[in-house]
């Protein structure tokens, strides 16, 4: 594959020959169908989102109005008309609304549209997630009265969708959302929520579902009640509430985002105590595998502006990609990438496959999103920052998009949830009634046993790393304070242990069309990743991936014949 220098204008899905693979392999039909639309949104991404998110973050960034000119109060926000178009027509290409109606498609498609979105803009990603999720808890949880009413203003595609938010997080609780303090009082057929929301993205979407405590004698997350808070009362006039200020972000700056002190503000409820925060907990549940795609979104752009420059520069009379140590930086991205991927593909296709009568669908689908979030939001931020090192002085400009990208991906490891409140999920489905561990092993030990036997070498450093991965929960089950010392540790380790089995499953499926470059990517990941540290990276005499160097940065298949690496003798001894 040839790089093009200038990445921007390209079809972000066109260009993505790993993407596409692996959407094909995993559900050939839904492929068949979807691949001229995610062709199309791909292009529209590249050309049209692209321009408007360049533009708006460098000068036309969101700004409150918060009086009229009599001095009357108000709730305005003001930005770029071309965000705002393109906010109107991602939602007219389905991202949202292909998940539902009669022939709806897998929610892996549409988290696939967020992973082309992110690319471009997490901005504008953002409020898509968002909005995905009220949806997904209407359709699936909120009485039928409420649900026949506001879903179909959130799926519609004739650009009028209204959009949504969730506001859980309050100042003085951050993750804690039991901490809630925002009061709902009954009043008719709704309730009259009063509390300050401290930081609510995508403020005048529409619709926002927002947890709040209709007894403030029941504390905890069981006295939590979930309600939807439409911008607009029945009558047609505005829903009391107040916007503050926006904030004054690091990064994501064409999604506003604002304190909205609740004021009497009219709600319908979703979900009574004591379900509401086991409700809300399911609407970010699904954003954070919007989450994990929109890191590897990130570290997906932050490769090809890499590739795509260093792929055109000379430098000391050659060409900056013959460099061995420039080879191996590609190199080390490129298989971090297609490794995360597969973390964030398998939360996504857990999602479709966790029916809520299934509980060991459930666990697997809360255990693999918690792997997948930590890991890619944490990579999408190593991967931008070699994007910048790279290149070298004019990725740190904005001629570039590199710095746009490393400072929308600090978002990735703190929105829906830290890397420490993800360590947390995992303990919770690792241990009692749920034995999420078992799970883990037994679909990794699947993978092994269907592998053949010219990638028993990857198999056996697999199965090394979840003897690992057992032995730590084993001892963190004896010993609570070890689990709290080392929750974040198991967490990586058992990210990385099944990113290798995944990669493994595909070197399985492309061995079997004389294709070893899935073999090969999967030999560097567990070197990297999952060898002892004085091994990583000097085994079998030196980087013997750069052998491959074109074929693995150019997504070109390697033949059987081809691949003479078998380092992993000593990496896993």
């Amino acid at each position: 594959m040839r790089y093009q220098r200038e990445t921007g204008g390209q079809n972000l899905y066109a260009i993505d020959t790993n993407a596409r693979s692996r959407l094909r392999e995993i559900d050939a039909e839904e492929f068949k169908i979807r691949d001229p639309l995610l062709h199309d949104f791909g292009g529209w991404v590249g050309e049209t989102v692209e321009a408007e998110a360049a533009y708006t973050d460098r000068h036309g960034r969101p700004t409150l109005g918060s009086y009229d000119r009599d001095g009357g109060a108000v709730n305005t926000i003001s930005g770029n008309p071309g965000w705002d178009a393109a906010s109107r027509e991602v939602y007219q290409r389905g991202v949202v609304g292909l998940n539902y109606g009669a022939a709806p498609a897998p929610f892996t498609t549409t988290f696939a549209m967020g992973y082309l979105l992110s690319q471009a803009d997490v901005s504008l990603h953002c409020p898509v997630t968002m909005t995905g999720a009220v949806a997904y808890v209407l359709d699936r949880f909120a009485p039928e009265p409420v649900r026949e009413r506001y879903l179909p203003e959130l799926i519609r595609t004739d650009g009028e969708a209204l959009t949504g938010g969730t506001w859980a997080t309050e100042l003085h609780g951050g993750s804690d959302v039991g901490a809630t303090t925002t009061t709902a009082r009954a009043e008719g057929d709704g309730f009259r929520l009063d509390g300050l929301k401290w930081f609510a993205s995508n403020p005048l979407g529409g619709l926002a579902l927002a947890t709040a405590r209709p007894d403030p004698s029941i504390p905890g997350a069981r006295g939590l009640g979930l309600y939807l808070v439409p911008l607009t009362l029945p009558d047609g006039t505005p829903n009391p509430m107040r916007l503050r200020r926006l904030k004054d972000k690091l990064g994501t700056c064409g999604v506003p985002t604002a304190e909205i002190e609740l004021t009497g503000t009219w709600a319908v409820e979703v979900a009574p105590p004591p379900l509401g925060l086991r409700v809300m907990m399911e609407a970010l549940g699904f954003s954070r595998i919007h989450n994990a795609m929109a890191s590897v979104g990130l570290s997906r752009r932050a490769f090809l502006e890499a590739v795509s420059y260093l792929s055109h520069r000379e430098a000391f009379d050659a060409h900056v990609t013959g460099f061995p140590m420039v080879q191996q930086e590609l190199i080390e991205l490129v298989v971090r990438l297609e490794a995360d991927f597969e973390l964030a593909l398998v939360a996504a296709m857990a999602f479709d496959k966790g029916a809520p009568s299934d509980s060991s669908a459930q666990i697997w689908s809360r255990m693999v999103t918690a792997l997948a979030k930590y890991q890619t939001a944490e990579n999408a931020n190593v991967a931008c920052r070699a994007a910048i090192e790279l290149i070298g002085g004019n990725a740190y400009t904005y001629d570039l998009i590199t710095p746009r990208l490393l400072r929308d991906a600090q978002v990735t490891t703190v929105w829906e949830g830290s890397a420490n409140i993800q360590a947390l999920e995992l303990l919770r489905v690792l241990g009692t009634p749920y034995d999420g561990f078992r799970l883990f092993e037994q679909r990794i030990e699947a993978i092994r046993a269907s592998a053949p036997l010219a990638l028993g070498d990857i198999a056996d450093a697999v199965g090394v790393a979840v003897a690992e991965c057992r032995a730590a929960v084993a001892l963190m089950a004896r010993d609570g304070d070890a689990a709290r010392h080392h929750a974040r540790r198991l967490m990586a380790l058992m990210a990385e242990t099944l990113a290798a089995a995944l990669l493994l499953d595909n070197a399985t499926t492309r061995l079997a069309e004389d294709d070893s470059r899935k073999a090969i990517v999967a030999r560097l990941y567990i070197e990297q990743r999952l060898a002892p540290p004085a091994q990583r990276g000097i085994v079998d005499g030196g980087h013997w991936g750069c052998r491959y160097f074109d074929p693995l940065i150019g997504y070109e298949p390697i033949l059987v014949a081809e691949d003479r690496a078998r380092p992993l003798r000593a990496a896993t001894a």
